[in-house]
C-alpha cells in the first residue's frame, strides 16, 4: 500500500537506484521536509501566532519590507527564519536564496558546507492567511558550482534544467508535500498522529483535458491580445470556438492553484501585462516558476512564459520575474501560438467585437 510508504523510505529507495550517492541530497530534503512541518504548524495556529517575536535575520531593503518594497507580514518573516534554521547546519548546503532576504545567506563559519544551493519562497499567499485559505512554501535545489565555497548572486542564475529537485507544502485542511526529483511528481500528506509525511498520491499526472482557467481577471485591460483572445474564446462557452463552457478559477496562492491543477487539471495565467512594460512579469523565476515548471513539466504538463518554456529562461538576477503560464499541455501550447499568430496586436474578432448603443460587432 502506498499509504505505508514514509517520505524517508521514499527518499532511501531513491538514493539506492544510484551506486554513487552520499546520502548527502536525502539529508537536505529531510530538513526542507522538517522545516515544512514547522511552518504547518506555525499555520496551524492562525492568530496564535502573532505573539511569536519576530527573528533577527539579513532583510531586505529595511526593516519589515522586502526586496519588492513591500511590507512583510510577521509570518512571512517567520517562515523564512525557520527554513534558514533548519538548514543551515546540516553539511548539505552551499549556500540559500529567499524571497524575503535581498542578497545570497551564506552559511555561518561554524557549520560544514556542502554541494547544494537551495531557493525558496518561504510563504507563498500569505496575503490569504487572514481569510484562512490555504498557503504555502515552494523551494528548489541546485547544484553548487565545482570548487565554489562562498557562492554569490552569478551561482544561483542556473535555468530550470538545472535543477535537482524542486517541490511545495500545502497547509491547507491536511499538510502536503509535493515533490519532484526528475523521475515523476509524488504527492505525500503529513499524518499527525505520528508526525511523518506518508505516500499517498504517487505519479502525479495533469490531465490532458481541461474546462478550468485561472487569472486575476482585474488586470484585464492591461493584457496582451493573446490573452485577450484566449480568455474570450472560453468565456464565450459552448457557442464560441472552444465549443464548451469553462470555469474561472483565482485563489491568489500559487501553490494552491498549482495543487488544484496536479489534482483535476486547468490553465494558470500570470502573464507579462502591458500594466508596466519595464517588467516582464508578476511572479520570481528563481523561487517560484522554475520549481513549478519542473513539477508540471514532470506531471505531464507544460510551463512557458506565454511564448517559450520557462525552464529554458536563462536567469538574470536573484529577485528576477516573469510571465508565467502552465497547466494543461493543449492549453499552453494554445496560448503560446496566439501569442506567435498575434503578438503586440490586439485582437479582433467579430464573435468578441464590443457592444454598445453606437456600436456593433462588425
Amino acid at each position: 500500500m502506498t499509504t505505508t510508504r514514509t517520505l524517508t523510505r521514499f527518499l532511501i529507495e531513491e538514493q539506492r537506484r544510484h551506486p554513487d550517492a552520499t546520502g548527502d541530497f536525502t539529508a537536505l530534503v529531510n530538513d526542507v521536509r522538517l522545516a515544512c512541518k514547522r511552518i504547518a504548524t506555525l499555520i496551524g495556529k492562525g492568530n496564535l501566532s502573532r505573539s511569536a517575536p519576530i527573528p533577527a535575520f539579513p532583510r531586505s531593503a529595511g526593516e519589515g519590507v522586502d526586496v519588492q518594497g513591500a511590507t512583510q507580514m510577521q509570518l512571512d518573516v517567520l517562515a523564512n527564519d525557520i527554513f534558514v534554521r533548519t538548514n543551515e547546519w546540516g553539511g548539505q548546503l552551499a549556500g540559500m536564496v529567499s524571497e524575503e532576504m535581498a542578497v545570497p545567506y551564506t552559511i555561518p563559519a561554524e557549520y560544514p558546507r556542502g554541494k547544494y544551493l537551495l531557493l525558496f519562497d518561504p510563504l507563498d499567499g500569505s496575503s490569504n492567511v487572514d481569510v484562512n485559505v490555504a498557503v504555502g512554501s515552494i523551494f528548489s535545489v541546485l547544484r553548487c558550482p565545482e570548487d565554489v565555497c562562498e557562492p554569490t548572486e552569478r551561482d544561483f542564475l542556473q535555468p530550470g534544467t538545472e535543477q535537482v529537485c524542486a517541490g511545495y507544502a500545502i497547509y491547507g485542511p491536511s499538510t502536503m508535500l509535493v515533490l519532484t526529483t526528475g523521475r515523476g511528481v509524488h504527492g505525500f500528506t503529513l499524518d499527525r498522529e505520528i508526525g511523518e509525511f506518508m505516500l499517498t498520491h504517487p505519479d502525479l499526472r495533469i490531465p490532458k483535458m481541461t474546462s478550468e482557467f485561472a487569472i486575476d481577471a482585474s488586470n484585464s485591460r492591461h493584457w496582451e491580445s493573446a490573452i485577450k483572445r484566449y480568455i474570450a474564446e472560453c468565456q464565450a462557452g459552448t457557442s464560441g470556438p472552444r465549443g464548451r463552457d469553462f470555469n474561472m478559477r483565482w485563489i491568489a496562492s500559487l501553490v494552491a492553484e498549482t495543487h488544484r491543477i496536479l489534482m483535476r487539471g486547468g490553465v494558470f495565467m500570470y502573464p507579462r501585462d502591458r500594466k508596466d512594460f519595464s517588467k516582464a512579469g508578476r511572479l520570481h523565476l528563481l523561487y517560484e516558476a522554475n520549481p513549478i515548471g519542473f513539477i508540471v513539466e514532470q506531471a505531464g504538463g507544460r510551463a512557458s512564459t506565454g511564448r517559450q518554456p520557462i525552464l529554458t529562461v536563462t536567469p538574470e538576477s536573484l529577485h528576477q520575474r516573469i510571465g508565467f503560464v502552465f497547466g494543461t499541455a493543449a492549453e499552453v501550447e494554445r496560448i503560446e501560438r496566439y501569442h506567435r499568430e498575434h503578438n503586440d496586436f490586439e485582437f479582433e474578432a467579430p464573435l468578441f467585437g464590443s457592444r454598445n448603443l453606437f456600436r456593433s460587432p462588425a
